[in-house]
Parts: structure tokens; C-alpha cells; sequence
């Protein structure tokens, strides 16, 4: 699996994957079947992540995601996209 971690300096790791058009299937589902509902953190939120760069937040709306991307989850299931600019700035550190 090509899953990563990701934080920022001062925080700890959440899980999170690189997005781009090789990226594995399983790495999409772990992405996936993390991301709960945030009214009910006891439900997971079908189809929140998919292939096809589309990140679906909980009760708010959809993202487009873009290659170099980075796509992650908080200990909640909360989804957090960082840009590719972004994760490479300062301030990021991810595997």
C-alpha cells in the first residue's frame, strides 16, 4: 500500500495517500471507509473518496482533487485535502 503520513509540524500523523492517477485502489478504500459522517461518527460516508478525484465531504459538498494532492483523514474521519503547492511548502512534513 502506498499510504502515507501526513501533519503538519507541530501536530501529530493522520493517514493520508498522494493523489494521482497510479494510486491503488486499496489506498482509495482505506481513504474511504475512514471518512465517518460527522452527525453520526458512527457511520462511515459511502463513496467519500474516489479514483476519479472527487472528495465528497460529510454534510458539506464535493472537492476536486489534483494530482500531487494530498488527501488524509483526522482521528475523527474527517477528510482534509492539502494542495499539491501547499504540502510542498514549509510547515508540512509527510512521507
Amino acid at each position: 500500500m502506498a499510504t502515507r503520513t501526513l501533519g503538519t509540524n507541530a501536530t501529530t500523523t493522520l493517514v493520508a495517500v498522494n493523489f494521482a492517477a497510479s494510486l491503488l485502489d486499496a489506498d482509495v478504500a482505506t481513504i474511504q471507509q475512514n471518512i465517518l459522517n460527522d452527525l453520526n461518527t458512527t457511520l462511515t460516508w459511502p463513496g467519500a473518496f474516489a479514483k476519479n478525484g472527487l472528495l465528497y465531504v460529510p454534510n458539506r459538498g464535493v472537492l476536486k482533487v489534483l494530482v500531487g494532492d494530498y488527501v488524509a483523514y483526522d482521528p475523527n474521519g474527517w477528510p482534509i485535502l492539502v494542495a499539491a503547492n501547499s504540502i510542498a511548502g514549509s510547515g508540512w512534513t509527510h512521507t
